[in-house]
């Protein structure tokens, strides 16, 4: 074999790496450190956007809640991250927005 014909199988499997290999690793260890800093009393995110504060780690699985009283288990994989209390200041305690029955879009 010669070497014009190795380069293209040696610039796929460094292109793999690159691509596949490199991110998903670096994805694993940002998902181990957010891991690393749940505790109670941490305001976390979820996955899905659910914001609540961390009663409780057992495991694998967290318990947050989302409201007075409104406790809810996510896996731990589910936590997307953990909310810094100078960068998340305005998130938590936020009014939210509801339509009431006379509201019409404006157009």
């Amino acid at each position: 074999m010669t070497l014009g014909t190795l380069l293209p199988f040696a610039v796929l499997i460094v292109a793999f790496w690159f691509l596949i290999l490199r991110p998903a690793r670096a994805r694993q260890s940002a998902q181990a450190a957010v891991a690393s800093r749940l505790a109670p009393g941490v305001e976390a995110m979820t996955t899905s956007g659910l914001f609540g504060t961390v009663t409780a780690v057992e495991g694998d699985r967290v318990e947050l809640e989302i409201a007075e009283g409104v406790r809810v288990r996510f896996v731990a994989a589910a936590i997307a991250s953990v909310v810094d209390p100078v960068a998340g200041a305005g998130t938590s305690g936020e009014t939210q927005a509801s339509i009431t029955e006379g509201d019409t879009p404006e157009g």
